[in-house]
């Protein structure tokens, strides 16, 4: 097995950042804003916001690699073995929030950890995916999106796609609500079982794979026409988002435990939401449509 390299997988990581800005601001026509960040316990960032866009209404591309002397609570819980550790964690994570309601919210991630202590061998895992979360469903852009996910991980095992689509079904997933946030996608956390090589390609592999997922499916979609009443749904959904993300989402405790900085771990959140009490679609609206046909956990490649 070969030796982790923090430092090949870092430069990949802002490449990959840089490359998918270029792409989304040819898309929207606004450049991205550039923020670069420090951390006063280690390590930085930079986040790269888009807001009030031509197709984007809220979104963010962010590299972070941020380094410790011991463990944040959310992160050895399951692996007490690591508590106390110093470590380092890098990644790139996005989240774009379209201003076209049947265009989809959109999330991806790539990460590597490694933990180390003096007299021991290293623990390093990768962990990310992407997740489409539509408010109009198209069976057509969900069916291409989890296509372009298989085939992401096809080389790497014939395994891997089931594995994490499952995961992802399951790690996606409103407990409070009973209810999925999106159509899924893949999702993997502490993978290292190929091997750094191959492992890290492996993640490389998705990381590159989220421009072929997305910009077909947000270019179909950012023009076509809408009113009132789809925005208003579109908001009512954006709260499902915000819930998750709060109360359920690992990564954003990791970053708000480890002292990252906030506003690049909340830049998830969408710009305008709602709340109802006890709201309910109107029987056969295309807003029903979304909860009976989307909103279930189901083979989208199955012919």
């Amino acid at each position: 097995m070969s030796s982790p390299d923090p430092a090949i997988v870092k430069a990949w990581l802002l490449d990959l950042q840089a490359r998918i800005v270029a792409a989304l601001e040819q898309v929207d026509g606004k450049p991205f804003l550039r923020d670069s960040w420090e951390r006063p316990e280690g390590g930085g960032g930079i986040s790269r916001l888009i807001e009030e866009g031509n197709v984007f209404e809220r979104g963010g591309v962010n590299f972070s690699h941020v380094t410790g002397a011991a463990l944040p609570p959310s992160a050895s819980a399951v692996r007490p073995e690591l508590a106390g550790r110093a470590w380092e964690a890098m990644g790139v994570s996005l989240v774009l929030h379209p201003r076209n309601p049947y265009a989809p919210t959109v999330h991806m991630n790539v990460r590597f950890f490694e933990a180390t202590a003096p007299g021991k061998d290293p623990v390093w895992w990768f962990g990310g995916g992407m997740d489409l979360t539509p408010y109009y469903g198209n069976e057509q852009d969900v069916r291409h999106f989890h296509q372009v996910c298989h085939d992401a991980l096809a080389p790497f095992g014939d395994t891997l796609h089931d594995r994490f689509k499952t995961w992802c079904d399951e790690y996606f997933y409103l407990k409070h609500r009973k209810e999925p946030r999106g159509v899924g996608g893949i999702f993997f956390d502490d993978f290292n079982e190929l091997g750094f090589d191959q492992s890290f390609a492996m993640m490389q592999s998705v990381g590159d794979g989220f421009l072929d997922a997305y910009l077909p499916i947000v270019n179909a979609r950012k023009d076509q026409p809408y009113g009132e009443r789809e925005r208003d749904f579109q908001a009512y959904r954006r709260g499902r988002y915000v819930e998750f993300n709060l109360v359920w989402d690992r990564g954003t405790l990791f970053g708000l435990q480890s002292g990252g900085r906030t506003e690049a771990i909340l830049m998830s959140m969408p710009p305008i939401v709602k709340w109802r009490y006890d709201w309910h679609p109107e029987p056969g609206s295309a807003e029903e449509r979304l909860y009976s046909d989307f909103l279930v956990h189901r083979d989208w490649l199955a012919s």
